[in-house]
């Protein structure tokens, strides 16, 4: 029996610092395979409960080169979350294997460049007249249940009022809200300090989801 599609996370362009820890736990709660944060590898854990240390996660220097590895080797599509002419209801499931879901700024929703590097959109449809659209928190835990279901992820096992919670690891690969260094990259920083480059790319900026600094192409 064939394993179910791999759904992955990309955060970025996300203001409010304390969504990245709610977002970090709906990825949790929903079996997201991997985060792909964009920019710092430090992030903001508030919210996330300690649901943190559960997650796989990967960093990226540019959108571009994120969506780039998710599509070349893990076969991702990538899909925006934003209201489009194009965009269909997340609870048709219009997807047909891996995918790499992306969210906009809470106030401005997906800018142009990340539109640009979209395969395709879906928007999660409303029925009350009191909100134009939602916390992006929440827009993802709809968006990430609605891909659980449709690609048959076995449901978490409950005990009492609460489902169960696997043993948390031991010993964190780096200090609590920040991405580990890849091994190649070890080797480049390395050799940088040996070089006398002080600079540093082991990720002393805390995190900036806004892409201020980034190419804009």
């Amino acid at each position: 029996m064939a394993s179910p599609p791999d759904c992955y996370l990309i955060v970025f362009n996300v203001s409010k610092k304390h969504n990245i820890g709610t977002l970090v736990r709906c990825a949790t709660a929903f079996n997201v395979k991997e985060v792909c944060l964009v920019g710092s590898r430090q992030f903001n854990t508030f919210g996330s409960h300690g649901s943190e240390a559960y997650v796989a996660y990967r960093h990226f220097n540019t959108l571009e080169e994120c969506c780039e590895e998710l599509k070349s080797k893990h076969g991702c599509e990538i899909i925006g979350v934003e209201i489009t002419d194009t965009a269909k209801p997340v609870h048709t499931h219009p997807w047909y294997g891996p995918v790499a879901f992306m969210l906009g700024n809470e106030g401005t929703g997906l800018n142009d460049r990340q539109m640009r590097v979209c395969d395709s959109f879906v928007y999660i449809s409303q029925y009350g007249a009191g909100t134009a659209s939602l916390n992006v928190a929440v827009a993802a835990s709809i968006v990430l249940h609605q891909y659980a279901i449709w690609a048959g992820y076995q449901e978490r096992s409950r005990q009492g009022y609460k489902f169960d919670v696997a043993e948390r690891p031991e010993k964190r690969p780096t200090a609590r809200g920040m991405v580990p260094l890849t091994e190649v990259e070890r080797q480049e920083l390395r050799a940088k300090r040996a070089g006398g480059d002080k600079s540093g790319s082991d990720g002393e900026n805390f995190l900036d989801f806004s892409g201020r600094g980034l190419p804009s192409t």
